[in-house]
Parts: C-alpha cells; structure tokens; sequence
C-alpha cells in the first residue's frame, strides 16, 4: 500500500533528573518515616520507662509510709507514763469541756466485741478496753483489731479473780504484769505497755480495799496508774433491759463534764451491744465529744 507521507515515531524522551528527583524525594520519605518511627518507638519505650521508674519509686515511698506507720504502731506505748500523763489520768473527772470516755471491761469475747468494734467504727468512735489476760490470750486477733482501729488497750489483770490478785500490792502488780505479756504476745509487740490499769471491783472500797489503797501507790511506784469510773450502765448489776442500761447511764451521767462510762464486752454482755446505740445517741444530744485515752496522753 502506498502512503503519501511518512510516519514519523516519536519516542518520548525520559527525563532522567525528574526520575532521580522523584526517587530521591520518595526514599528521603521513606527514610523520614523509618527514623519517624524508630524515633517515636524510642520515646514510647522511655515513657514506659519513666512510667516505670516513677511507679517503682511511689511504691518505695509507699512502702516507705507504710514501714514508718508500722514503726510508729509499734512504739506506740512504749514510752513510759511522765507524771503530767499520770496526772492527766489521775484528773479525767475535771475536764472544762463536754467529753465521754467509752470504756469496756472483761474481753475481749468473739460473741460480743466484733459487735461493739463494728458499732465504734461505723460512728467514728474510739473507746478504751480494759481486757484481760485469759481472754487476750484467747482472742489475740480481737486485741489486734482494737489496736489497729485505734482504741486504746488497758489492763485489768489475768483473772479477775478477787481472792488470787488481793493478797498483797505484789500479787496486783503479778497480774498486771502476767497481763501485760498476753497483750504483748496477742500484739507480736513486746514494746508495748498498756500503762493503765484498772482495778477489778475498782479501786475503792470493798473487803480488799486496804490492799487495794496500798497496791494502787505500789503500782504507781512502777510507773501505772490506775482508773476507774464515775458513771455505768450496770449491766454487770443485774440490768436485763435496754431500757434501764440506758436509764442507769443517763442517771449516773448527769450533770458532769467528764464521764468515764463502765461497761463490759464479757461473753453475756450482748444486751451492751445492743444498748450502746442509744447511748452514744443520748450523749450526742447532750453536747459530749467523745474521747479515749490517748487523747488526754496525747500520745496516740
């Protein structure tokens, strides 16, 4: 076949440098994003590890905190009392403000204390137990738990046994001592020193009251001193209602300024619990704030 013109191909011409350019620019982008990258995974890697380190050193001064609260539980008490402390205790009736002083005598008892100790927590109240020895000895767990919640661990001797501690001022210190050593033991804390004791039957009157008058300036001569109460619910006196426990109370509070309240967590004091509410109810509405002893040693 015949054309009356010639084709001419034209083959385009590549544009080498523009290539290279474009090369360059996509490699540089890689290149920028691998860098990017490994840059980025770097800085992640130093977060975690500063993330690290500040977690490991807030658990250091965790522990640290925890250690020393530990430390200062266990010296607690293990001071011995200064005479402005025994004064303090031996002067708890004056008082110029409105204060109650919860205490309990004869526990701690697994049918009536976990009661009392849930009802003080629940309305943000420290009290004072006066335990003995047999029942620390049997509950060490409770004596635990009503020093870890801040109540107050005194002493009232290992038996209650009026004949065995009233021989003479040395058989009272006897079982102050012999007490003091289940409280210890209940604790794991040999520093610790209840440092208050309070005498079974109190420390006046009665058929052993001779014994009792020389026994308390013996103990004190130990650096103890002792305490008793100024007003009661008699629950351990033949009180069989909520009604006259309470009545009992409010009878033997009435107009005063400082109130150390007797009664008791023994293992048939359940009617105690049950009234307690009402106590703490009356003694609100009548303008008491409520102390335990570390308050006044101020050293809790």
């Amino acid at each position: 076949m015949y054309y009356p013109y010639n084709l001419i191909v034209v083959e385009p011409k590549i544009n080498k440098w523009k290539i290279f350019i474009v090369v360059l620019i996509v490699l540089v982008i890689i290149l920028l994003s691998i860098y990017g990258g490994i840059k980025y995974a770097k800085y992640i890697e130093n977060k975690k590890f500063e993330q690290q380190l500040q977690k490991e050193q807030e658990q250091k001064e965790e522990q640290k905190k925890i250690e020393e609260e530990k430390e200062a539980k266990r010296l607690k008490n293990s001071k011995p009392l200064t005479q402005e402390q025994m004064g303090a205790i031996e002067n708890i009736y004056t008082s110029e403000e409105k204060r109650v002083f919860l205490t309990f005598d004869d526990g701690p008892t697994t049918s009536v204390t976990p009661f009392i100790l849930d009802l003080l927590k629940e309305e943000n109240i420290k009290a004072t137990f006066f335990v003995l020895g047999n029942r620390a000895k049997s509950n060490p767990d409770l004596i635990k738990r009503e020093f870890e919640e801040g109540h107050y661990i005194a002493n009232h001797g290992y038996t209650h046994k009026y004949s065995s501690i009233y021989t003479n001022s040395q058989t009272v210190l006897d079982e102050y001592n012999y007490t003091e050593g289940c409280i210890q033991d209940a604790l794991q804390n040999p520093d610790y020193h209840s440092r208050v004791f309070r005498f079974p039957g109190g420390s006046v009157g009665g058929y052993y009251k001779n014994i009792k008058m020389e026994a308390k300036g013996y103990l004190r001569q130990n650096g103890i001193v002792s305490l008793d109460w100024n007003s009661l619910s008699k629950d351990a006196e033949g009180a069989k209602t909520k009604e006259m426990l309470l009545q009992n109370v409010i009878d033997t509070v009435g107009n005063k300024q400082s109130v150390v309240i007797l009664m008791h967590d023994a293992a048939d004091k359940i009617l105690t619990y049950e009234t307690l509410p009402s106590v703490i109810q009356y003694l609100r509405e009548n303008g008491y704030s409520f102390k335990n002893l570390y308050d006044i040693l101020g050293d809790g």
